[in-house]
């Protein structure tokens, strides 16, 4: 996903569009942004009163929460050489939890980057 644009232009574009110094589409051509940028810009500013852009909205909600990747910690400290089939059994059984090996094992990774790095 590419980057908002700074606040320090989204400024520049409102107060030069405010400023009368040139439509939206000379504006756009002058800070090399797209007429929809300015047109959406100057639209939030007017409802909101703000140009901050919108918040990420984010992807799907993980299905592993916190209460799960405790769970996930005490197994493998546990039995240090529990399978992830085990493990996904285990997350079904004690959380009614479905998930595939593939999660299981991205979580068990940020397990391990966690104990590399603690202190």
């Amino acid at each position: 996903m590419a980057r908002p644009y700074s606040k320090d232009l989204r400024i520049k574009v409102l107060e030069a569009y405010q400023q009368g110094e040139g439509t939206q589409q000379e504006i756009a051509e002058r800070f090399q942004v797209s007429l929809s940028f300015v047109r959406d810009l100057m639209r939030r500013y007017r409802e909101t009163g703000d140009v901050k852009p919108k918040g990420y909205k984010g992807g799907r909600a993980p299905k592993l929460d916190i209460k799960h990747i405790q769970s996930l910690k005490i197994w493998v400290n546990q039995n240090d050489d529990i399978s992830l089939q085990e493990l996904q059994t285990k997350l079904n059984q004690e959380h009614g939890i479905k998930v595939s090996l593939s999660t299981v094992y991205r979580r068990l990774q940020d397990i391990n980057q966690e104990r590399q790095f603690s202190y």
